[in-house]
């Protein structure tokens, strides 16, 4: 009796498992654009945890080797960008890359965003900036592993940012140059910390490093106006470690012209060159 009741338990539990394995939802296939490698990075120079997505190219080559995008924010110009990229290919003379998103696996920084500590230089009204930082573990840590994993060439490594992410690119390119040849600035919030940007920059060992950096003409006029402010002042001066080139973008806002700044970027920082071959 006991052998009879335990083999109709298993049969209604098989029961109650293939019914429930009929009922759930397939898990849906990964989204074609966006889809690449991932992994999780404990930062020594941060302290924590970071979230890092790789998108390799259409057909990629591990014999080749191509440009290196690295983007700050993430979590959000990650699922933009990558996509965007992948179309730039297709109708502008841009070669393919590979694209590296920076996350934090959240926007709360309760959950651990701390965007408005990595990407802040320190100033006197903000000792808390935390960009010296966030540069040690790009320099030291994330990029030597982006080269050891992928075909990723040092020379044509290409940082990006928007807003405060943008404000970190302008300081990449005023404390370490030479880090990365291309650099794209959308909207970059620049305060506080401001008086950074119009100092002196170091020396750059390269003569080829190009700062390309896009203003919203809607944008903030807390941010437009220091962004004016910069272009005059950076495409007077004459002698720089890069090669400066300033857009507005027309009827373009603070956060949603991303896209279009980066393509305006992207075209400018390889006009000339062999787009079509890694």
């Amino acid at each position: 009796m006991l052998r009879l009741l335990f083999l109709i338990f298993l049969t209604l539990l098989a029961s109650a498992c293939a019914s429930t394995s009929r009922d759930a939802p397939p898990a849906p296939p990964p989204l074609a654009a966006i889809d690449g490698d991932y992994f999780r990075w404990e930062s020594a120079a941060l302290g924590r945890a970071l979230h890092i997505y790789v998108k390799l190219p259409e057909g990629y080559d591990p014999a080749a080797s191509y440009p290196a995008v690295y983007l700050t924010d993430g979590d959000s110009l990650y699922p933009l960008l990558a996509p965007t990229h992948l179309f730039l290919t297709y109708d502008e003379p841009v070669p393919p890359a590979i694209i590296i998103g920076i996350a934090y696996g959240s926007f709360d920084p309760e959950k651990g965003n701390r965007r408005g500590v990595d990407f802040r230089p320190p100033a006197a009204d903000a000792p808390e900036g935390g960009a010296a930082a966030f540069q040690r573990f790009l320099a030291d840590e994330l990029i030597p592993e982006i080269e050891r994993r992928y075909r990723a060439d040092p020379a044509r490594r290409v940082l990006v940012g928007q807003s405060r992410g943008g404000a970190f690119v302008l300081y990449s390119a005023f404390t370490a140059p030479d880090l990365f040849w291309g650099r794209i600035v959308s909207n970059a919030s620049l305060t506080p910390g401001e008086e950074i940007f119009f100092g002196p920059p170091p020396a750059a060992a390269r003569d080829d490093l190009k700062l390309f950096y896009a203003s919203g003409e809607r944008d903030r006029p807390d941010y437009r106006a220091p962004a004016l402010r910069w272009f005059d002042h950076w495409r007077a001066a004459p002698e720089k470690p890069w090669l400066v080139k300033t857009a507005t973008i027309e009827n373009g806002v603070h956060a949603a012209s991303i896209g279009e700044a980066y393509r305006q970027g992207m075209v400018w920082l390889f006009e000339g060159s062999s787009a079509g071959a890694p």
